[in-house]
């Protein structure tokens, strides 16, 4: 963790991709494919024991008073009571409050944190925290250790999350794996975009939009997520 004067200007993410400047890079990325090689050894390590569990997304930037924030608190609490572990990305917002949730039902909480150009921390009900540089090591630990993702509000990052997990279920690089919009109010529109413009333009298959379902209910995404578990096993 680095605060204040500490932090530095850059992300690791953000000097590996870029080629403007120095020829540096030629140098110096050969041996940053050994500190990628750690996060992912790290990661594996971590999380190897973890029970079956399911990732939790959401905006950073919601607070604690809001009906989104209590939401990523029921959502936790209800995958902690049937005994799924609940991963987030570990920092404030609904991922704090999901966190939070699965910590007060007694349950595993995870946070997978990502070195931002900002300061930061894993939030307080963490009880196993990983911290990457990487994005795209993180997402692997995301999808590698979950049984589905859950994504409340949220911004850029949520949609980024949420389409590549549509993406890895399209294209079948994962299976069974349920992806849940919690809150009708904020998702129904951006499902209404991908039915009528996407879906209906050939896009996208029309089966496509039913990877995505939506619901007010904490219990009934739970319910979803149990059903699949439960035909992955029968498969």
């Amino acid at each position: 963790m680095l605060r204040g004067d500490l932090v530095p200007d850059s992300t690791y993410d953000q000097r590996l991709l870029d080629r403007k400047g120095p020829t540096d890079w030629l140098h110096m990325d050969p041996w940053r494919v050994l500190r990628i090689q750690s996060e992912f050894v790290e990661g594996f390590g971590s999380l190897a024991n973890l029970p079956a569990a399911v990732t939790v997304f959401g905006s950073a930037r919601t607070p604690r008073d809001s009906p989104d924030y209590e939401m990523g608190v029921r959502v936790g609490h209800a995958l902690a009571k049937v005994g799924y572990a609940v991963i987030t990305g570990g920092g404030p917002g609904v991922m704090e409050a999901a966190n939070k949730g699965a910590l007060e039902a007694d349950g595993v909480s995870v946070g997978l944190g990502i070195e931002l150009p900002h300061e930061q921390r894993l939030n307080e009900y963490v009880d196993l925290g990983v911290e990457f540089r990487y994005f795209f090591v993180r997402k692997t630990m995301f999808v590698k250790y979950s049984s589905g993702f859950i994504a409340l509000p949220g911004g850029f990052g949520t949609l980024d999350e949420l389409f590549e997990a549509l993406t890895l279920v399209q294209t079948q690089k994962v299976t069974s794996f349920p992806v849940i919009l919690m809150g009708s109010e904020f998702w129904t529109p951006l499902v209404d975009w991908v039915r009528t413009t996407l879906a209906k333009t050939g896009k996208i298959s029309a089966s496509d939009v039913d990877l995505m379902r939506v619901t007010d209910d904490p219990d009934e995404a739970v319910r979803i997520i149990l059903e699949a578990d439960r035909h992955r096993a029968g498969a």
